[in-house]
């Protein structure tokens, strides 16, 4: 869903570069990077470690591309190679970055909030942005809050935001361009993400499977796209949810088949919404014991 561009005719003063989103699990950098650019691209749901991959979203402008990296909540829960692999992937991401938004919620400044702190390289901007603050009854009590975080460190900006409700999301993004460097974009003005379709359309499963089980299901599952066909406008998908035990199958497949048909209809509609054209999906569900704890198998599935 990309195509690099070799223009030469980039206005002057054109901004191009990359802003990474981190943040503790489940702070809301999914539905902020959504928000900045205008589409779904990177899935959402209220169960931590929902993002799993370094997720790619792009905006264009008639002045700037913007070229956001979704990444994983850092972890430090499980130890496993999942993990260890999510984790690789955050601090790659930001000593590669033009820019960075620390992702906190208002009113809410923890350890695991900390402990991303404490990844963040010192040469490279970071921009504080307090998510949900409209959620805040007493807007008094803001201000100090981001004081107290903002003694930590040397932040270049400070701004309140709610990624869900767009507030203050301009003013976010005029922020973000001021620290981007002088550059011809990367993207066509079209793109909106550097992810295939085929990555796209498991991540929409994975998304459904969470929000409709929530902590019913431990977060070790994933999903493989087996066939992914296209016959004119029509997208033919065959995909598996891999879970680690039979008692899991049961839970996604639920009362005679309720609940997977139900995980299968809302991924085909968000599918077709997406791809702009009609969806033939089929899913199944297939028990592989160890799957999130084996590093080759883990390449085998996308994860970097």
């Amino acid at each position: 869903m990309n195509t690099e561009i070799t223009d030469t005719t980039t206005p002057e003063g054109f901004r191009c570069g990359y802003i990474a989103i981190v943040g503790r699990p489940n702070v809301g950098k999914s539905t902020l990077m959504n928000v900045l650019i205008g589409a779904k691209v990177s899935i959402t749901s209220r169960k931590a470690q929902t993002t799993r991959h370094r997720i790619t979203g792009i905006q264009t402008r008639d002045d700037a591309q913007f070229i956001y990296v979704d990444t994983p909540g850092f972890q430090t829960r499980h130890a496993n190679a999942l993990n260890k692999t999510l984790n690789k992937t955050v601090s790659n991401t930001l000593t590669s970055s033009d820019v960075i938004l620390f992702l906190v919620e208002a009113g809410t400044f923890g350890p695991a909030d900390q402990q991303v702190l404490d990844l963040l390289p010192k040469n490279v901007p970071v921009v504080l942005v307090i998510n949900k603050s409209d959620r805040m009854k007493d807007k008094a009590v803001l201000m100090p809050f981001a004081q107290k975080i903002a003694a930590l460190r040397d932040f270049t900006a400070i701004v309140p935001v709610s990624a869900k409700m767009r507030f203050q999301v301009d003013a976010l993004e005029n922020e973000i361009k001021r620290h981007l460097p002088e550059n011809a974009p990367i993207f066509g003005p079209d793109d909106i993400t550097d992810r295939s379709e085929k990555f796209l359309a498991a991540e929409i499963v994975r998304e459904k499977v969470f929000r409709l089980l929530g902590d019913e299901l431990p977060y070790t599952s994933t999903v493989i796209i087996e066939q992914f066909q296209q016959e004119g406008n029509l997208r033919r998908i065959f995909c598996a949810i891999l879970v680690e035990r039979d008692t899991h199958k049961s839970m996604i497949i639920g009362n005679k088949g309720a609940r997977l048909k139900e995980i299968s209809t809302q991924s085909r509609l968000d599918m077709e919404k997406l791809f702009d054209g009609p969806v033939y999906l089929e899913i199944w569900v297939k028990v592989k014991s160890g799957w999130a704890d084996n590093e080759a198998g883990l390449r085998a599935y996308g994860y970097e």
